[in-house]
């Protein structure tokens, strides 16, 4: 669990480079849940400069773990390990920028580091700079260049970009409308566990809409998302109930259960 630890650690931070023997000690330390001591081993590396150091202590100060919570000490060291091409660092600097946490909200500066990130390749980069987009903060509004960001993450294997892209195909905006292809996207997403994706899904099996109506099928992902908390799952759900035989409920509640089961 402690090797798992250290992964999920590195993995957050985006850092993919093998790690530094000087970082050991705060490694080892953030293993044991001992954030103070790895908040004091990693300050003076980042001070010389070390990408990996100015990550982790970004991280450590912005959930306040090991040292006293200081969003503005987080983004700068952020913006520190973010000049020194961290793809991390650039999408979560631009978040804190978006939301105004530790800098002056800003969206066309959160936009200026999401390009960055998604440039590098970074998914939760491209599907933020697809949304700024699609919403036109903090740059001009354009569906086309939203779609084409959300289809590069989508692409990379993000469930959140395909759940995304396929309300675009559903409603035609920055892509030629298609509802198969925007159920195709439902699905993909939805089978990955996407909430979201699995109500959009639920949606289509219930209005027929590129796919064949289906109210069994339609209740089974509502109930998955239900499971999850989404409102508009559990009322689309029981309407579809309204229309279903007892047994045809039964059934579509036991391969929700034995989804839920294989997806543990």
């Amino acid at each position: 669990m402690k090797f798992l630890y250290t992964l999920l650690i590195l993995f957050l931070l985006g850092s993919f480079t093998m790690v530094h023997a000087d970082l050991a000690g705060g490694i080892a330390a953030l293993e044991r849940n001992d954030f103070a001591t790895a908040a004091k081993e990693f300050k003076p590396l980042a001070e010389k400069g070390d990408v990996n150091a100015q990550l982790q202590l970004g991280y450590l100060y912005y959930h306040g773990k090991g040292v006293k919570q200081d969003y503005k000490e987080a983004a700068k060291w952020l913006k520190k390990a973010a000049g020194q091409g961290s793809v991390y660092a650039q999408y979560n600097l631009g978040k804190m920028y978006a939301t105004g946490k530790g800098v002056k909200q800003d969206d066309k500066e959160a936009v200026k580091y999401y390009r960055l990130a998604a440039g590098a390749g970074d998914a939760d980069g491209r599907i933020a700079l697809g949304l700024a987009y699609a919403n036109g903060k903090g740059i001009a509004k354009d569906e086309t260049e939203a779609a084409k960001w959300l289809r590069k993450a989508a692409d990379q294997g993000s469930r959140r970009a395909r759940g995304l892209l396929g309300k675009m195909y559903a409603t035609g905006s920055g892509v030629p409308q298609d509802d198969k292809e925007s159920v195709k996207l439902f699905r993909m997403a939805a089978e990955a566990g996407d909430s979201d994706a699995q109500v959009s899904l639920g949606l289509a099996y219930l209005a027929g809409r590129g796919v064949v109506k289906d109210l069994q099928q339609a209740y089974f992902w509502m109930e998955l998302a239900a499971v999850k908390g989404e409102d508009i799952a559990l009322k689309t759900r029981d309407l579809a109930a309204k229309e279903m035989s007892a047994e045809q409920i039964a059934e579509a509640k036991r391969l929700a259960r034995e989804w839920q089961q294989k997806a543990r």
